[in-house]
């Protein structure tokens, strides 16, 4: 167990790195950050003491050593566009995004599970081919109509929930939250829900076909034969082996909600980081793009270390299998 975990800390190490190296590159060759800062009109002697103050007159070796260790203290200088840390508008936009990506995996579970179970049990019915028609409609429908749609119906026709903003929050210790007020649920459903329809369609597609795959298998006809009750088999039996892969697809899916949720973000003026990435992209504030970049890498590493863990802890197959291998 030991060594799985430190094969994949180094593995996260040298992803990071990667990343870090990528975005290291962005200050290097996308746009000038001395005429950024400083404009056209500035001298050669402003430019240069500029430039070394930034430290650009040292060797590219030197510059990506103190990228990387600027970035471990979550540094990344000040933003071309609002003239202010990179790490204080991060602090102030990932709180949306989190519990905006968090919401969204909960509905998305609560009830993808349900929905697979259903389709993969009513196999056939007109309850399980309504259920595989909407699964096939969020998969193909882009988010931002999905969003469009949404907002047309509840909050232009219906006028039932507001359609940008985030609403009342409340502070907490530095970390501003609309999850302890109405408006703030409010403003928070419709981009939770439009987010959560892709995420929801493919759990209840990956739930039915492994629940349909788990229902053929041997010891599920082992344990019909033994006389077990069709709620123990289904729900004791089947459904605990199909969420070892959903739980898989699920971790790094939550990953994906945070780093994809750019799109949502931008239809419903949510202000996360997604919205904060748009706007850095169209003023070409490469210090916001950089902390994007490695913020996002660093929750994908995380997430894909701890269902690992997760994954090796739940399925006693890989423990065996590492156990001979040792041998």
């Amino acid at each position: 167990m030991l060594a799985f975990i430190i094969r994949r800390l180094v593995q996260a190490v040298i992803v990071m790195l990667a990343v870090a190296l990528i975005a290291f590159m962005l200050f290097q060759y996308v746009g000038d950050p001395v005429t950024n800062l400083m404009g056209q009109e500035a001298t050669a002697e402003q430019r240069a003491q500029l430039r070394a103050d930034l430290g650009l007159d040292q060797t590219a070796v030197v510059q990506f050593a103190r990228f990387v260790g600027n970035a471990v203290q979550g540094e990344f200088g000040l933003s071309l566009r609002q003239g202010r840390k990179v790490s204080t508008l991060v602090g102030e936009r990932f709180p949306a995004t989190l519990e905006l990506a968090l919401v969204a995996a909960l509905i998305a579970l609560l009830l993808g599970i349900p929905m697979g179970v259903l389709a993969a049990l009513r196999r056939g019915s007109w309850m399980a081919q309504l259920l595989m028609g909407f699964s096939l409609i969020g998969v193909s429908l882009p988010t931002f109509l999905i969003g469009i749609l949404l907002i047309l119906l509840f909050a232009v026709v219906l006028n039932w929930l507001p359609s940008f903003g985030r609403g009342e929050l409340v502070n907490l210790g530095g970390w501003a939250t609309g999850l302890l007020t109405l408006d703030g649920w409010r403003h928070l459903l419709l981009p939770a829900v439009t987010l959560s329809i892709f995420q929801l369609t493919l759990i209840m597609r990956l739930v039915r076909a492994e629940m349909l795959e788990v229902l053929r298998s041997d010891y599920i006809k082992f344990a019909r034969a033994r006389g077990l009750s069709d709620r123990t088999v289904y729900f004791g039996h089947a459904l605990k082996n199909t969420l070892v892969p959903v739980m898989t697809i699920t971790g790094l899916q939550l990953g994906g909600l945070i780093a994809f949720a750019i799109i949502t973000e931008t239809v419903f003026q949510w202000p996360g980081m997604g919205f904060l990435f748009i706007q850095a992209v169209q003023f070409a504030d490469i210090p916001v793009m950089a902390a994007y970049l490695c913020l996002i890498s660093l929750i994908f590493v995380t997430i894909n270390l701890v269902v690992d863990l997760l994954y090796f802890a739940v399925d006693p197959r890989l423990r065996v299998d590492r156990a001979v291998a040792a041998h």
